[in-house]
């Protein structure tokens, strides 16, 4: 046990070594968009005077609404907490198994949402737009259901065992009082250093730190009972004494780490913020310049010449200040070079090249009237085609992993109803309805609306057109493109029977008017009858 302890202490050594290169870039990033993610990095922990101070020194906050409008566009996009935005798949399924798996989506997006997800995930997102995030996903010891956790990127180091890779490997470290060391590591089977324990009694305030490694085992059980058999290993160490004190593991990988972009021959990323870091900086500079020089542009500039009476080292001007000198031409306003106006244009420039390269000029809604269903559609598009490719690399790195590990801690506490015996064995997909999904589908539906509406007009001159066109496959086609809720579309099944009711109704009706005209012509010619014979009588 000391020796594994003494080889995750360096391996833990080693990843600090390795992250530290890019330490420093994120950190310009935060510093200038927001401090408070920026604490840990390249130096201790900042108190909240220490942010404070670090707020202070940013002049201009375009950057910081453009990342909050980035931010906030990926989020209500990816995963909006009003509308089920994934559904679970198998291939070939059938209707027993397609209404088991609605059903299990609904209620795992349910159990997602309920949780804390909404709250840590916006904690990510401030981190992606440095480069990455790490989301820890478990199921909630205390109050049942999920539970997530937000790890700062000061505290997460990360490696892969796979060359190009998914990050599966993962070391948190993280620090401790000695009263709270004995608290947490009190399970059965957890060994906290003597050191520690004696520590608690005289000393309880004393912090320790410690570190929580996970990464794949080389050998592991399929199924496995005991958590030291799982196939993703969690070992907790002692630093300071180099020790395991706890050995545990998970089913599933528990730590999501999703990157932005990421940097060749490494496992990190960087940001969207780093593209316009040289704008922001330009911009913070000249805005300070600008407040630097308000005072002088409110107050102006004196010359004044020591005339004998007038003594310029002394003088002072203000409101109600009378200025004795031996002329008025001892003294005298003195026009500032400086011009605000190339400072006024160049600043205008520069913020709106930071908002174009944080996109927030393309996905905040305009100001304007109502926009047409094809001005509409054109926006779409450019959001689709702005973050289409980042869309791609989080639905791999964040979406999938969070699904399957939330779908797997949901599964085991028993929150499904129980599945057909069909699916046993199968593996599932998973099929993203979020509005960014949607967004991607859209150019089928606009080939389709113009297709349609080509067809419409060839109609005109020649019906026989419509019989290239399958109306049902495109209505279907058009729905699912639109993201239109599988509740309201009936089945082609059901469609086929609905049509049979309709046409054998139709029918009937048919016959029973063809019925009643019958009856009405037999009535009527009787009646003619009857009064023909009274005229004949009288």
């Amino acid at each position: 046990m000391a020796e594994t302890g003494e080889l995750l202490v360096k391996r833990l050594e080693a990843l600090k070594s390795a992250r530290m290169i890019h330490e420093l870039v994120w950190r310009d990033c935060f510093m200038l968009t927001d401090p408070i993610r920026a604490s840990g990095l390249q130096g201790p922990v900042m108190d909240a005077n220490e942010i404070s101070r670090a707020i202070s020194l940013i002049f201009d906050s375009t950057a910081i609404d453009a990342s909050r409008t980035l931010k906030a566009s990926i989020i209500s996009g990816m995963t909006p907490a009003n509308s089920l935005w994934f559904k679970l798949r198998v291939n070939g399924e059938d209707d027993e198994q397609t209404r088991w798996l609605d059903e299990s989506s609904e209620l795992l997006w349910e159990n997602i949402h309920n949780a804390n997800f909404d709250a840590e995930t916006s904690d990510c997102m401030d981190d992606l737009m440095a480069g990455w995030f790490a989301l820890y996903i478990d199921e909630d010891k205390q109050n049942g259901g999920l539970y997530f956790e937000n790890w700062p990127m000061a505290n997460v180091f990360c490696a892969s065992s796979k060359p190009g890779g998914l990050i599966d490997t993962v070391y948190r470290p993280y620090k401790l009082t000695a009263e709270q060391a004995v608290t947490e590591f009190s399970r059965r089977g957890d060994s906290l250093p003597a050191t520690i324990a004696e520590c608690a009694k005289t000393r309880p305030d004393e912090q320790f730190e410690f570190c929580q490694c996970i990464y794949p085992r080389t050998l592991a059980a399929v199924g496995a009972v005991r958590s030291k058999n799982l196939p993703i290993a969690s070992v907790t160490i002692s630093c300071k004494d180099k020790a395991v004190v706890r050995e545990s593991g998970y089913n599933e990988m528990p730590v999501v780490v999703a990157r932005w972009k990421k940097i060749p021959n490494s496992v990190y990323g960087v940001g969207p913020v780093l593209d316009a870091l040289p704008d922001i900086r330009t911009l913070n500079d000249i805005v300070k310049l600008e407040y630097a020089n308000l005072d002088l542009a409110v107050s102006g500039m004196w010359i004044a010449e020591d005339d004998g009476v007038l003594n310029p080292r002394t003088v002072k001007v203000g409101p109600r200040k009378i200025i004795v000198a031996n002329s008025v031409d001892s003294m005298k306003p003195l026009q500032p070079a400086a011009n605000f106006n190339v400072a006024f244009t160049e600043k205008d420039k520069l913020q709106g090249n930071i908002r174009r390269t944080l996109m927030a000029d393309q996905l905040q809604p305009q100001d304007g009237p109502a926009m047409t269903a094809t001005e509409v559609h054109v926006r779409v598009d450019l959001i689709r085609q702005l973050l289409g490719p980042i869309y791609g690399r989080l639905q791999a790195e964040y979406l999938q992993p969070l699904i399957n590990r939330c779908f797997g801690v949901a599964y085991r506490a028993g929150v499904f109803a129980p599945p057909p015996d069909s699916l046993a064995g199968r593996d599932f997909t998973i099929q993203y309805q979020s509005p960014l999904a949607r967004a991607q589908k859209l150019e089928e539906v606009t080939a389709i609306e113009r297709f349609m509406g080509d067809v419409a007009v060839m109609a005109q001159t020649d019906p026989g057109v419509l019989d290239n066109v399958d109306t049902d496959e495109a209505a279907r086609a058009t729905a699912k493109g639109l993201g239109v809720p599988d509740a309201i579309i009936r089945p082609a099944d059901q469609v086929a029977q609905f049509r049979q009711k309709k046409q054998a109704a139709a029918q009937q009706a048919q016959q029973q008017q063809l019925g009643n005209e019958v009856t009405g012509d037999v009535l009527k010619s009787v009646g003619s009858a009857a009064a023909n014979r009274m005229v004949a009588a009288q």
